[in-house]
Formats: C-alpha cells, sequence, structure tokens
C-alpha cells in the first residue's frame, strides 16, 4: 500500500496528529511558505495598484461564470476552427474514459503528463495506471511525488512536504544514473537525464491549463521549467484537462489574470514560460502535435454555479496564496486534508467534490477565521464565509459529533445569561492561573480541553482585572462624569 493510500485510511484527526509530530515536515514547510510570503509581499509591494488589479480580476471571473454557457460555446467555435477536437466530461470519470480512449486510440504506451491539478481531482494518474498506460509526470516535483508513491501537498509546490535531503534518497533510489554531489543542480541534472528520453519516446502528452481564451481558442499554460512544452511539443497528440470555470473572455483578459496569478502564486513578476497553444501543428510548421484534444470538465461545477453560497469559489485561479498565508496549513501541511486542494481552497473544495460527509465536514473546522486567506486572494474570495457556510450545513445535517452539540448548548445556557457568563468566565481564570502558576503557560490542560495543549502550550491569563472587568470600570467612570 503506498503512503498516499495508507495516510487515506486514517481520519482527518488522525492525520493532523501525524503531520504535528513529523519534525522534518515543519522543517519543509517553513522553507517554502516562509520564502513565498516574503516575495508575494515584495512583489505585491512595487505594485501600487494592486488592489484595482483585484477587483478587475474580481470581476472578470464573475463576469465568465454568470455568462458561462456563452464562453464555452465561444471557446468550443474557436478551438475547433483551429483544429482542437473539444470533449465534454460531466463528471470525473467520464473525463477519465475520454482521455484514456485518447491515448488508446494513438496507441500510445506510456504518457508525459504536465503538472495539473484538474487531473489530480479527477484521478487521472489512477486510471491511466489501471488502463495499462505508463505515467511518466515531467514536473520535477510531481516527479518526486512519483517516485515516492505520494500526491501532491501543495497545488503549486507539489513536493513541499520533502526536504532537499529526502528527495536526495529518492533519485538516488530510483535513477539510474544519480547524483553524485548534494546539491539541487547536481539533483536537477538527474532529473533531466532520467525525464528526457521519456519525453521523447511518449505518444501522448496531457497537460492542464491555467486559462482558455475564449474569442482565440487558445490554452494557457504557465510553468518555471519548461516540461509543459517538453510535454506538449514532442509526442503526436497533446490532450488537455481543464475546469470549465478556467475561460477568459480574451487574450487582453487573460494577461490582466496572469498579472494576478504569476504575483500571488511565487511572488513574481512573470514565470519562465507562459505558453498558449492555438491547435495542432499546422503546414510549414516544425514542431508540434499532430492533434490536440481538449476536454472541458464540470465535475461539479454547474452545482456550484447553482449555489450562491459557494459561486465564489469558482473565480479561484489556483495560486495558492491561501494556503501560505494559512496559519493552520503551516502546521500540517497539505495531506493531512485528505483531499485534493489543500488549506483554505480544500475546506471549501473537498465537500464540493467528495460530498459533506463525517470525513469531510471536520474540514472547515481546521480553521480559525482570522481572514488572513481572502486577504491574499487575488480575486478576492470570502474563504472565511465559505468555510462557516459548510459548519452551518453540517449542523443542519446532523453531521456534528454529540460532544460538539451538547458543548455549544452548554456555552449558550451561560451565553445567554450575563451574570453565569460572568461567574463562569471569573472562575475560570482563576482556575487557569492556577495551573499556569509562575510559568504563565499551562502544559496540559484537563478533560476535553486537553486537546489544545497536544502539542503546544497555552499561555495563562494574565494577572490583574479581566477584560469584562475593566470595562465595566471604565463604564463606572464614564457614567460618573
Amino acid at each position: 500500500m503506498s503512503a498516499t493510500s495508507q495516510r487515506a485510511e486514517l481520519d482527518f484527526h488522525a492525520r493532523t496528529r501525524e503531520a504535528l509530530a513529523d519534525d522534518w515536515l515543519k522543517v519543509a514547510i517553513d522553507r517554502t511558505t516562509g520564502t513565498a510570503r516574503t516575495k508575494r509581499a515584495a512583489i505585491v509591494g512595487q505594485w501600487p495598484d494592486f488592489a484595482v488589479a483585484r477587483e478587475r480580476g474580481r470581476q472578470i471571473k464573475d463576469h465568465v461564470v454568470a455568462n458561462l454557457g456563452h464562453y464555452l460555446a465561444e471557446f468550443e467555435r474557436n478551438a475547433t476552427a483551429n483544429g482542437a477536437v473539444v470533449h465534454y466530461a460531466a463528471t470525473s470519470d467520464e473525463a477519465c474514459r475520454i482521455v484514456v480512449d485518447l491515448c488508446r486510440k494513438a496507441g500510445a504506451k506510456s504518457a508525459t503528463r504536465s503538472k495539473s491539478m484538474l487531473g489530480e481531482e479527477i484521478g487521472l494518474p489512477h486510471a491511466l495506471e489501471a488502463a495499462g498506460i505508463s505515467r511518466v509526470e515531467t514536473d520535477l516535483a510531481e516527479h518526486i511525488v512519483q517516485l515516492a508513491g505520494e500526491r501532491p501537498s501543495h497545488i503549486i509546490w507539489p513536493a513541499m512536504h520533502k526536504t532537499r535531503e529526502q528527495i536526495s534518497e529518492l533519485f538516488k533510489a530510483s535513477h539510474a544514473e544519480p547524483h553524485r554531489e548534494e546539491t539541487p543542480e547536481a539533483m536537477a541534472a538527474s532529473a533531466r537525464r532520467h525525464l528526457r528520453r521519456r519525453f521523447l519516446a511518449a505518444e501522448v502528452g496531457i497537460s492542464g491549463a491555467n486559462f482558455l481564451v475564449a474569442d482565440t481558442g487558445s490554452v494557457c499554460t504557465v510553468t518555471n521549467e519548461g516540461n509543459a512544452e517538453m510535454t506538449t511539443t514532442p509526442p503526436r497528440v497533446h490532450i488537455v484537462t481543464a475546469g470549465i470555470e478556467k475561460l477568459v473572455p480574451s487574450m487582453g483578459h487573460a494577461a490582466m489574470m496572469l498579472r494576478l496569478l504569476v504575483r500571488s502564486a511565487t511572488g513574481a513578476a512573470l514565470t519562465q514560460y507562459t505558453t498558449f497553444h492555438t491547435g495542432p501543428k499546422r503546414a510549414g510548421d516544425l514542431d508540434g502535435p499532430e492533434e490536440m484534444h481538449i476536454v472541458l470538465v464540470d465535475n461539479g461545477r454547474t452545482r456550484m454555479l447553482a449555489d450562491h453560497a459557494l459561486r465564489d469559489m469558482l473565480r479561484c485561479i489556483r495560486c495558492g496564496a491561501c494556503m501560505n498565508h494559512c496559519p493552520v496549513f503551516n502546521q500540517i501541511g497539505g495531506h493531512a486534508y485528505g483531499g485534493t486542494y489543500p488549506g483554505p481552497m480544500g475546506a471549501v473544495l473537498t465537500p464540493v467534490f467528495d460530498g459533506l460527509t463525517e470525513k469531510t465536514r471536520d474540514l472547515a473546522h481546521a480553521c480559525t477565521l482570522n481572514g488572513r486567506c481572502r486577504e491574499v486572494c487575488p480575486v478576492d474570495i470570502p474563504l472565511p464565509t465559505l468555510i462557516k457556510g459548510w459548519r452551518e450545513r453540517s449542523w443542519r445535517e446532523g453531521l456534528e459529533p454529540r460532544s460538539m452539540r451538547y458543548g455549544l448548548s452548554l456555552f449558550t445556557l451561560a451565553a445567554t445569561r450575563p451574570r453565569l457568563y460572568r461567574l463562569s468566565t471569573a472562575m475560570a481564570g482563576r482556575v487557569l492561573r492556577l495551573i499556569g502558576g509562575r510559568r504563565g503557560a499551562i502544559a496540559k490542560l484537563p478533560g476535553l480541553a486537553g486537546a489544545w495543549t497536544l502539542h503546544r502550550d497555552m499561555p495563562a491569563p494574565p494577572p490583574g482585572p479581566t477584560f469584562l472587568e475593566r470595562e465595566a470600570a471604565r463604564q463606572k467612570r464614564e457614567g460618573g462624569r
């Protein structure tokens, strides 16, 4: 059983405990997300009109979502005129079936695949393997994840949970010509030697799409390694899998969205490779695929469109900024969330794809509602509001455990009776000060409250009057004037 399968057998709380106990994971997360936050803050600070651009990005996405049928028809018409074949898939299974059938029709024994979260979402890697088609992940981080038998832990840096030392061991065990020097450059060269032959031998290349341009029928891909170009150009057949929400009206709108995407994702002004694929190879072209197929995937998106409580999530451009700035994600990493999409966006999307169940309801509670995710979202998705919406649905559908329901009933009893509330909080404060002692921190709380101190100390209340006592004294002073 792979590491991914083993982890999937655990519930959210077990996965979280496993992540919090992994010292290497914390090191790996801090190295990546800390750098990402710093770079994003710097590049956004150099863009005086970022707030204006952010609002413009929100308007573009909202306009497309409100007119999705129109832009789908326009994209299909123009893509077909370019020589591509457009397919529609209502479900993940249908999307995988279309791709596998296209691979078989091409006589493919192997297929290269550039990084695509949509592909992960629909389970395409497993579908290819089940069909006996050798899958070659060409993104360096996806290659690492494939060798480890795991799934991505971040939508931009799929192998962010791995340290350099762990990657070195993987490459030495898997590559025919492994690196001899323990440097990133030597390890990248080892991966290049391993992958280059597979690039040239594959009959089919499969990519995702960052944007679909309606007025030209073009597919836009954004990478930093050039692996997408190597995936889409040498093979005879190029297959694109993309969610229907990836549409933008025109090249001008795509340029606007690219500025927001790259700055939010990697903290750069532009990625090394931004490519627009407009149909297969034409007469006179020196390279390119002979066939191009575009599989447009719904997989719950029209349900989100019809549900006004979730429609805002269709703006998402998959930059990953929300998880980089999420204090919970930065403690437990991506695998603890159990779905394709981790972090705040995963807390919203996983119940859409997998249904709201006893397993997925926990994701909405893995959030402090601090709002940092919305602050950094380049298209202003109200993620905390959407997450609270799932909490409310879980309550209405009776999925909350009895302990939660009883606990909230007791809290309601106290909170709606001011005298009882003041008395209970005053007593709790005194008890916590006693437990905290001279350290000023509480290492272990009793009973159910002990969950708070499993992996961290809790600050003891400071000496002196409480906030309510100070507020009462202030009101008394002001009332006496």
